[in-house]
């Protein structure tokens, strides 16, 4: 009796860096010709790999849009259970200033914020998903800030909470917009302006 050949393995550490590196690429894509206006040969051919190649890891640019979102929850995510491991997240936020207003104005490749939530205006199943991982976000940071309120014997009224924390989430928001019409803000002014307003919305 014969034994058919083993089947090739699959490396997930090189596939999930071959993943990335498609990623890479339609980044850089979507910020030259927009979600709609870049090909999948354009991708492929910014990835250095044929398009039949990029194929075997995403079926289209539905699912390059939605890896975007995945990957900026995880990345969300991870900084607010990191941010809740703290003595004291509340002022956490506040001191790491600099970080926000840096990662809002130059975000990470994988985050085509803008490129995520105008597809999102237009495509049912990318604006579920983001409304999803944007809900659980939410809930996190939410918990994070009235526990931290109760700590300091803050209100942290239903009302109350969920304004400030929708308008923490509007600026984070707004500033990658803002930064389309304002490249040369000053980043300086920006941080202390930014630690004037958190420090308002979360200990007062």
């Amino acid at each position: 009796m014969t034994t058919s050949p083993a089947k090739r393995r699959v490396d997930p550490e090189k596939a999930a860096g071959r993943r990335n590196q498609v990623l890479e690429a339609a980044a850089v894509c979507f910020a030259r010709s927009g979600f709609h206006g870049a090909s999948m040969s354009e991708i492929s051919k910014q990835a250095g790999m044929s398009a039949g190649h990029i194929y075997n890891y995403f079926d289209g640019k539905n699912a390059i849009i939605l890896a975007f979102v995945e990957a900026h929850s995880e990345y969300v995510s991870a900084m607010l259970s990191n941010l809740d491991s703290l003595e004291d997240p509340l002022q956490a936020m506040i001191d790491d200033a600099e970080r926000h207003v840096t990662e809002a104005l130059d975000p990470q490749p994988w985050h085509v914020s803008i490129e995520m939530y105008a597809e999102a205006s237009r495509n049912p199943v990318i604006a579920e998903r983001l409304r999803a991982h944007e809900d659980s976000a939410r809930g996190q940071l939410r918990e994070l800030v009235r526990r931290g309120r109760e700590r300091r014997n803050l209100s942290v009224e239903d009302v109350l909470l969920d304004s400030r924390i929708d308008t923490m989430i509007a600026y984070f928001h707004g500033l990658t917009v803002r930064a389309l019409h304002r490249p040369d803000m000053n980043r300086a002014g920006l941080t202390e302006a930014f630690q004037v307003a958190m420090r308002a919305l979360l200990m007062t």
